[in-house]
């Protein structure tokens, strides 16, 4: 954040400098070839114009070069003075070429203090240059030349720091900008943490109060049912017993989906495989199809354990309702990118394009959440393959080892 608030402060100062630099040129581009073109023909004329090329052909290499160690601003006006006073010695008309040229001393000097040493180094040449060619002083040229380029020096210098201090402001009022929608950022992205923590909060308290008491009523009702049928009423008991098995588990659920809204991301308490080992024998035991189940226990936090568990449920609902299978295969494998289940029966199938359920695009959804994947691969007459894959966090198997 600190180099976002420095090139911000960057952009400010070039901004800022850019059409006063511009202005700079186009004024010193003028001035010196109208004086030179004033000059009398001669050595003099060949060397103002050398020392005038010498100066823009290093500006030129500055300003194509600007990241380059070896160039450097301070190299620029270090040839600007020379120029400076090498020019007030040819002819005295070159000395207001000084009075242009004093933006750049701000512009390039990095630094108040900086700026202000080669601004004297600049006026120490000129004048330098305008004595060796009066040979000498005098009350004339110190009353002209001394004293109207003392007071060119001091409005610049006032100019300059002015100009500087404006510049600076900008930087710390762009420094303040950023840091500012930063902090909104920040204070935003907490809101937003804070209202799904209070969302999670909220759906377990409705978990708690209607689903998790309505199985625990289920459950009651089911052993109270069972324990009152005639001994000959075997079929009846067995579903009474599935009914009651159905309830506890899912009011197990409900209290582990309690109990991680309050602790998101913490792995699950229960073993996966054990949890889909009780649905596939019931889904067996309800149905009398034939299940072969080949089941890892790989370590996995509750989300990720609910969205295998509601995979394996629809599957199952899908396959008991349309399938008309006999045999159904499940697979769940921890892979080196995560966890895959797989799903398969021998049904009819059915045209995966022209599917309009429901339950698949929430799987999708659900798997989504997580950064997984749903593949369903199906042709009428040719049974159904559901594959699931569920990124696992690399962290998962050094803490399954830890808690071992």
């Amino acid at each position: 954040m600190t180099s976002l608030a420095g090139s911000t402060a960057d952009a400010f100062w070039a901004t800022s400098l850019r059409r006063w630099n511009a202005v700079c040129w186009v004024l010193f581009a003028v001035m010196a070839v109208g004086l030179a073109a004033m000059d009398r023909p001669g050595g003099s004329r060949y060397a103002a114009l050398a020392l005038l090329g010498g100066v823009v052909l290093s500006y030129a290499v500055l300003d194509r070069f600007p990241d380059n160690p070896v160039v450097r601003p301070h190299v620029y006006l270090w040839v600007l003075v020379a120029a400076l006073g090498g020019l007030a010695y040819l002819r005295g008309n070159y000395a207001a070429l000084f009075m242009v040229t004093l933006p750049h001393y701000w512009m390039f000097g990095r630094t108040p203090r900086a700026s202000m040493g080669f601004l004297g180094l600049a006026t120490a040449a000129t004048l330098t240059g305008s004595v060796l060619r009066q040979d000498g002083w005098s009350a004339e040229f110190f009353s002209e030349t001394v004293v109207s380029t003392l007071i060119v020096v001091a409005v610049g210098v006032l100019i300059g720091l002015w100009a500087h201090s404006v510049v600076a402001q900008s930087a710390e009022r762009a420094r303040l900008i950023v840091e500012l929608e930063r902090t909104q950022a920040e204070l935003s992205e907490a809101h937003q943490r804070q209202g799904a923590a209070d969302e999670r909060e909220r759906m377990a308290r409705e978990i708690h109060d209607t689903l998790a008491q309505g199985f625990a009523s289920i459950v009651v009702l089911a052993e109270a049912a069972r324990a009152g049928l005639d001994p000959g009423t075997a079929r009846s008991a067995q579903q009474l017993r599935s009914i009651e098995a159905t309830a506890r588990e899912n009011l197990a659920e409900a209290r582990e989906l309690v109990g991680s809204a309050h602790r998101p991301g913490r792995v699950a308490a229960g073993s996966v495989a054990q949890t889909l080992r009780r649905t596939l024998d019931r889904f067996a035991e309800d149905t009398g199809l034939t299940v072969h189940a080949d089941l890892d226990d790989p370590e996995c936090d509750q989300q990720t354990r609910i969205a295998l568990l509601r995979c394996t449920q629809e599957s199952l609902a899908n396959i008991r309702k349309h399938a008309r299978a006999s045999t159904v295969g499940v697979v769940l494998a921890r892979q080196a990118y995560g966890v895959e289940l797989e799903i398969t029966d021998d049904g009819t199938g059915f045209v995966v394009e022209e599917s309009t359920g429901f339950g698949l695009d929430g799987m999708r959804k659900r798997l989504a959440e997580l950064g997984g994947r749903l593949t369903v691969t199906s042709s009428v007459g040719d049974g159904t393959r559901i594959l699931a894959l569920v990124p696992l966090a690399p962290a998962a198997p050094a803490a399954s080892g830890a808690q071992a």
